[in-house]
């Protein structure tokens, strides 16, 4: 199986930008796993950002850092997508509604392949920002693997660890999670997309 190559724009499509008020559907590759599909309703959607709710989050099992859970099987998130990054942010809560954290997955430049489908892949790093504590890289082996076996090229897989870096950074000298990320909770989440979730 040939690796994953580079990320670079050649070639891929200008944004098209869902509409507020509307659902998405997004096809995740993950290197290594099946390909999932989510389904997303957009809360906000502007040429920097387009943010999105998912009600309940298809996960099978409880995501655990450091023996804390910070997402739970159908629990909400609010997710935080960017044209042309090389990352997302998702603002995680548990089903009961606490607000555990930022969590940025580390992945290929979202294609918005026309107004309703979107496509990317997940290349293994995470960076987790907990409400309270440090921030931390997660996954590193997951990528180092993946390397390892040829299923993403090393040009791909230094790129994803750069960007990693920038955000742990950014992070560390206090200027990430971006100020967009504080302008949602979950209950003007909610509150937006009622009638429509």
């Amino acid at each position: 199986m040939s690796g994953l190559g580079s990320s670079g724009g050649e070639g891929r499509r200008s944004p098209r930008l869902p509409a507020a008020n509307t659902w998405i559907t997004i096809r995740y590759g993950r290197i290594g796993k099946p390909m999932a599909i989510y389904r997303l309703y957009v809360l906000e959607s502007r040429p920097d950002v387009v943010v999105t709710f998912q009600p309940r989050t298809p996960v099978d099992r409880p995501l655990v850092v450091d023996g804390f859970t910070i997402l739970e099987p159908r629990s909400p998130v609010i997710w935080f997508t960017y044209p042309d990054k090389l990352h997302d942010i998702g603002l995680f809560h548990r089903t009961n509604g606490a607000f555990t954290g930022h969590y940025a997955n580390i992945l290929t430049p979202v294609d918005f392949i026309d107004r309703r489908s979107w496509a990317t892949t997940d290349l293994c790093l995470d960076v987790w920002m907990p409400r309270y504590g440090d921030v931390q890289l997660l996954d590193e082996p997951e990528l180092d693997e993946a390397e390892s076996g040829a299923l993403i090229t090393k040009e791909l897989a230094d790129q994803a660890r750069d960007e990693a870096a920038a955000l742990m950074l950014a992070a560390r000298t206090g200027v990430w999670p971006p100020g967009e990320t504080r302008e949602w909770s979950l209950a003007r989440a909610l509150t937006a997309c009622r009638g429509g979730v």
